[in-house]
C-alpha cells in the first residue's frame, strides 16, 4: 500500500539545474523522516539529503551548497533543488521514507539524472 513515486530526473548540461519531486502514499500517519540517495555507475548508494520532522535537514558531503531538499507536509512530497550540476552528479535517485512500524524503511524506483553537455 504504502509507495514512493519520484519523477523530475533527466539530462542537465554541466552547471544547470533540475528539481526531483517524491510522493508518498498510502494508509499513513505519521512520517518520520524522508530523503534523497543516489547510485551511480560502480559505486554503493550514498546519501543526498533528508529532512525530519521538525524540518532538520542533513546533506551528503558532496551537495552541501548546491543542493535543497524541501517538503510539502499535506501532500507527503518531497523536493529536491539540484542547482550547479556537475558530471559526478549523474546516478540514480531514489526516494527514501522512514515510518512507523515494519518494514519502516521504504523506497523508490529511481529516477536517473545524467549530467553530460
Amino acid at each position: 500500500q504504502v509507495q514512493l513515486v519520484e519523477s523530475g530526473g533527466g539530462l542537465v548540461q554541466p552547471g544547470g539545474s533540475l528539481t526531483l519531486s517524491c510522493v508518498l502514499s498510502g494508509n499513513i500517519d505519521s512520517i518520520y523522516i524522508m530523503g534523497w540517495q543516489r547510485q551511480a555507475p560502480g559505486k554503493r548508494r550514498e546519501l543526498v539529503a533528508q529532512i525530519n520532522r521538525g524540518d532538520i535537514t542533513v546533506y551528503g558531503d558532496s551537495v552541501k551548497g548546491r543542493f535543497t531538499i524541501s517538503r510539502n507536509n499535506a501532500k507527503n512530497t518531497i523536493y529536491l533543488q539540484m542547482n550547479s550540476l556537475k558530471f559526478e552528479d549523474t546516478a540514480v535517485y531514489y526516494c527514501n521514507a522512514r515510518l512507523p512500524g515494519p518494514p519502516g524503511n521504504y523506497w523508490g524506483q529511481g529516477t536517473q539524472v545524467t549530467v553530460d553537455s
